[in-house]
C-alpha cells in the first residue's frame, strides 16, 4: 500500500495584521459603524488586510481611495454582503455577523453594481421591497408615492425597471434603501450618471437624513463632491484605512485631493512621456 501523500502547504501569510488585534468591545452611542481587523483574501490577493474604522453616528461620512483600494470589498463585509475572513463589524452596537436580520433592518444600500428586479414597474419595486421588510401595505403606498414624487420618477412608475436610463436605476434603488427608515445609508458612488437637477434632490434629501440623526457612508471619486457632502472621510489605500477623522483635519491646510494624493502616492508623468500627443502627423 502506498502511504498517503503530504498535506498540502498552508496558504502563505497576510500581510502583517497588529499582533493583538483590538476588538470592537462594547457598543459606543456616539459610533454607528466599527469595523476592527476586518479582513478579506482572494486567492493570494489581500483585498481588505486588518482594516480599523468608526463612523460617527449622524456623520455624513465619506469613504475614499484609489481603484482597487478596497472601498467596495469593504462595503460589502461591513453591510453583510460578504462574509469577512478575519474581523469583527458592530452597526449601532448589533454584530452583522451575529445578528444579520436586526443588522438589514438598521441599514439601506445602493451598491455600485445595481442588481434590480427589471420586469417589475417602478412602483411595483418599492412595493415589493416593502413588503418584504415587512410594512404594512398601507405605509408602503404612501412612503413609495412620496419617493418617487421626490425622485422625479412618478410619471415612470408603471414603466418596467428593464426600460429606465442608468440615473432612473440610480434613483429608484436609492428609494428602495430609503423606504423603510433606515439608521444608516451605506451609498457605493450614488451620483453616477445623475443629471444635475436629480442630483441636487439626492443630495438635499441626504443632508435631511443626515439632519434627522441618520448615518450616510459614501464612497465616491469625486473629491469635489465629497468636500461639498461629508463631514467625515477615511481614505483607504492597499485595503488599510491610512488616515481617517473629521474633513477639515484630514484635509489640513490643503485641499483633500492633496492630501488624497500624498497618502496613496501619485505616479509623476514626466514632460518626456506622451511627446507625441498633440504633434502634428504630416
Amino acid at each position: 500500500m502506498s502511504a498517503e501523500p503530504p498535506p498540502p502547504p498552508p496558504p502563505p501569510p497576510l500581510t502583517e495584521p497588529p499582533q493583538t488585534p483590538p476588538s470592537a468591545g462594547p457598543a459606543r452611542a456616539d459610533v454607528a459603524v466599527s469595523a476592527r481587523s476586518l479582513t478579506k483574501r482572494f486567492g493570494t490577493t489581500v483585498a481588505v488586510d486588518g482594516l480599523h474604522l468608526d463612523v460617527p453616528r449622524g456623520a455624513f461620512f465619506g469613504l475614499l481611495g484609489p481603484n482597487g483600494a478596497g472601498k467596495t470589498t469593504t462595503l460589502r463585509m461591513v453591510t453583510g454582503l460578504l462574509r469577512p475572513d478575519a474581523g469583527q463589524v458592530l452597526l449601532e452596537g448589533v454584530d452583522v455577523w451575529e445578528d444579520p436580520p436586526r443588522v438589514k433592518d438598521r441599514i439601506g444600500v445602493l451598491p455600485e453594481d445595481l442588481q434590480l428586479f427589471d420586469r417589475l414597474r417602478g412602483r411595483e419595486l418599492l412595493t415589493y421591497t416593502g413588503l418584504l421588510r415587512g410594512l404594512d401595505a398601507d405605509v408602503v403606498e404612501d412612503r413609495a408615492g412620496q419617493l418617487l414624487d421626490v425622485f422625479d420618477l412618478t410619471g415612470s412608475r408603471d414603466e418596467l425597471v428593464v426600460d429606465y436610463s442608468h440615473g432612473m436605476r440610480k434613483k429608484v434603488a436609492l428609494a428602495a434603501a430609503l423606504l423603510h427608515s433606515p439608521r444608516v445609508l451605506f451609498l457605493d458612488e450614488p451620483f453616477e450618471a445623475i443629471d444635475p437637477v436629480s442630483g441636487r434632490t439626492i443630495r438635499t434629501v441626504l443632508q435631511r437624513f443626515t439632519a434627522d440623526g441618520g448615518t450616510v457612508v459614501l464612497s465616491s471619486h469625486v473629491m469635489a463632491l465629497v468636500e461639498q457632502l461629508c463631514d467625515h472621510v477615511a481614505i483607504v489605500a492597499h485595503g488599510q484605512v491610512v488616515d481617517a477623522g473629521p474633513l477639515a483635519e484630514v484635509a489640513g491646510d490643503g485641499s483633500l485631493e492633496d492630501r488624497f494624493v500624498h497618502l496613496v502616492g501619485a505616479r509623476e508623468v514626466g514632460e518626456g512621456a506622451l511627446g507625441w500627443l498633440g504633434s502634428s502627423s504630416d
